[in-house]
């Protein structure tokens, strides 16, 4: 885990462009003692590692998150409602609590006032295929493939399907997906 973290440490170093100088300035260590800890040549203490993270921009939980020997590669499971079906294709208690996910939403899918939600946050999703509708308050966009839509999730909003099936890549929030994943499944 040790030589991980002095890993991150200078990898989020170089991608800044920064010198050992810099971040030594930035954290408050001499370019010497950064210099070790990167090299392990000198043990990384707690004291050391948060002005270190912080200087990078990250979190001490990110800086030391343990690296875990499992499958990269997520071989989502569809479920179906009527209308729609969702592929997940990021790992539950995901990084930064996004959810992301693959939808399918034929014109089965049950639409207007009743169907909208709202909730705190944003969504972001591209059309890969079909046209989408997007019912935003009062106004219905078209969202033609390779177009994208990010909205903020406190106007009533819905995503349906225009004149045929559509396939989206979305992104929500913890409290989208929450509201839209899980409500869906109890229709």
């Amino acid at each position: 885990m040790d030589s991980v973290i002095r890993q991150r440490i200078r990898g989020l170093r170089l991608a800044r462009g920064w010198s050992l100088d810099v971040l030594a300035a930035r954290c408050f260590l001499s370019p010497s003692t950064l210099s070790r800890i990167e090299t392990g040549h000198r043990r990384i203490a707690l004291d050391q590692l948060v002005p270190i993270a912080r200087a990078l921009g990250t979190t001490l939980d990110q800086l030391v998150e343990s690296v875990e020997d499992e499958d990269v590669v997520i071989r989502p499971q569809p479920e179906h409602t009527r209308g729609l079906t969702i592929w997940l294709l990021s790992r539950e208690r995901a990084l930064h609590g996004a959810t992301v996910a693959k939808m399918r939403i034929t014109p089965d899918r049950p639409a207007g006032p009743e169907h909208v939600s709202v909730h705190p946050g944003h969504e972001w999703f591209t059309v890969l295929s079909g046209t989408a509708r997007l019912q935003l308050g009062e106004r219905t966009i078209l969202i033609e493939a390779g177009a994208a839509a990010e909205f903020s999730t406190m106007v009533p909003h819905s995503i349906g399907a225009h004149d045929g099936p559509v396939e989206i890549l979305t992104i929500f929030d913890h409290d989208g997906e929450r509201a839209h994943l899980h409500a869906d499944h109890n229709e």
